[in-house]
């Protein structure tokens, strides 16, 4: 089924960076209704101490209050390697303040990441551990009365998804702005050529779209920045404009991804967000311990 054309109604987006993680979380509002949905929030997570905490996805919260907005969905663009999720947190701290829970989300594949990695934390293969709802890919759905879809754009990784809620697309870790080009592909599951053919699905939404990436590091020292439109995707993009060629990018990208080291978090994010961001259950003692597999990566 081909993306569909970009919903003229034009949700509130807010924007929240985490720079630690250099990632970007975003409020998105149907201005009519005041029903929202937040992607990609952030646990707080110092892996020196262990310490966890909910300072910066709070402010997505309070953002939401102050601006009278209902939280319908929590919305996961694929299970991270560089950051915790606070999605669980941020349900269940919902759930105690308002008595409405949102839906907790992320596409259908994680089954599939899920199966790769589960072994290796010693997590039962229980795809929907965690989530309320697995995206189909395609899926329709609202964000109020706004229309929403959940577009597959795996490459990166197989259980990536893109959200496009009225004009504004939500591209996770498939493209990163103009000047930063595309994220890594080779996690296992991951494909360059694969993330190509993703990237070609969304340069055929109309140019105007707007476009909100995941992450951004301040490229040559300029302030990190989240928007940009299809349209100067598709014309400045330095790893894969309208006129790239699909062996040219594989070429690209797997020559880079080749000089990469492991993300620094990988082993605490993928056993928290494989799990919607839920924690380990305590141990006897009343502590909560993450597993750290040696000699596996």
């Amino acid at each position: 089924m081909p993306p569909p054309q970009s919903n003229a109604a034009a949700p509130q987006v807010s924007a929240f960076h985490h720079r630690d993680t250099g990632t970007w979380s975003y409020l998105v509002a149907d201005p009519a209704t005041r029903a929202a949905a937040i992607l990609d929030p952030v646990l707080d997570f110092d892996p020196r101490s262990g310490r966890t905490g909910l300072d910066s996805a709070s402010a997505l919260l309070e953002r939401a209050a102050a601006d009278g907005l209902r939280i319908d969905w929590l919305l996961e663009t694929h299970a991270h390697a560089d950051h915790l999720s606070a999605a669980h947190a941020l349900r269940e701290r919902l759930r105690a303040q308002t008595g409405h829970a949102p839906r907790l989300a992320i596409g259908r594949r994680i089954g599939e990441v899920r199966r790769v990695f589960a072994p290796l934390f010693g997590l039962a293969d229980d795809a929907e551990a965690g989530f309320d709802h697995l995206f189909d890919d395609d899926e329709d759905f609202a964000v109020g009365a706004l229309a929403a879809r959940a577009i597959p754009v795996p490459g990166h990784t197989q259980d990536s998804l893109a959200y496009l809620i009225g004009d504004a697309l939500f591209v996770g870790d498939s493209l990163f702005l103009p000047d930063s080009g595309t994220a890594r592909c080779d996690f296992p599951g991951g494909d360059a050529a694969m993330l190509y053919q993703s990237i070609q699905r969304l340069y055929r939404l109309d140019d105007a779209t707007r476009v909100f990436v995941c992450h951004d590091y301040g490229k040559d020292g300029r302030e990190p920045a989240c928007e940009t439109r299809i349209g100067a995707q598709k014309r400045d993009n330095v790893h894969v404009r309208a006129d790239t060629a699909e062996a040219e990018f594989v070429s690209l990208r797997e020559a880079r991804d080749r000089t990469l080291a492991v993300p620094a978090l990988i082993l605490p994010a993928l056993q928290v967000n494989l799990r919607g961001g839920a924690l380990p259950e305590p141990e006897a003692n009343g502590v909560r311990y993450l597993k750290l597999p040696l000699d596996q990566l």
